[in-house]
């Protein structure tokens, strides 16, 4: 077992609070030392009281199943003896409303391309394989009841 921090931190910046017209913006702090401008999404609240530049826990969400999928997938292609070149994945998510009513990410797309090098070359149905075997394993996407589709695409390196 292991424990996994992060700090957010926020201060009012001297605009009124009351009336909800107050700046959404904040950080994360992270154990190595990475910080993270972060804000609400335009999307939920309007500029300028949010940030478009800054990381939305919507989209922290879609990166965090990403990457631990990524990072699965990966660990088990080296495992198998591939080698992979490159992985880019355009994860998207979507805000709905679930069964009860309640807003939540309903769906999250991974959209992982991998290119794969020269040599042991895996199959289509292997490359399956092993996004499903990395879905499976995923601490993040074992930890919420949101749908989660894979959309993979791979290509070799001649």
């Amino acid at each position: 077992m292991s424990t996994h921090v992060a700090q957010i931190a926020w201060e009012r910046d001297g605009s009124s609070f009351k009336d909800n017209k107050y700046s959404r913006v904040h950080r994360w702090s992270f154990d190595g030392g990475a910080v993270v401008r972060a804000s609400s999404s335009p999307d939920v609240v309007r500029v300028p009281f949010s940030d478009p530049a800054g990381v939305d826990p919507e989209e922290a969400f879609v990166a965090a199943l990403s990457s631990c999928h990524m990072l699965w997938f990966l660990g088990l292609a080296a495992q198998a003896g591939y080698v992979v070149d490159s992985y880019v994945d355009a994860a998207q998510g979507v805000l709905g409303e679930s069964a009860d009513g309640k807003q939540c990410i309903i769906r999250v797309t991974l959209k992982p391309a991998v290119v794969f090098s020269s040599g042991l070359v895996p199959d289509a149905a292997r490359v399956d394989r092993l996004h499903h075997d990395a879905h499976e394993r995923c601490f993040i996407a074992n930890s919420v009841k949101t749908q989660i589709e894979i959309q993979a695409s791979w290509s070799c390196v001649a």
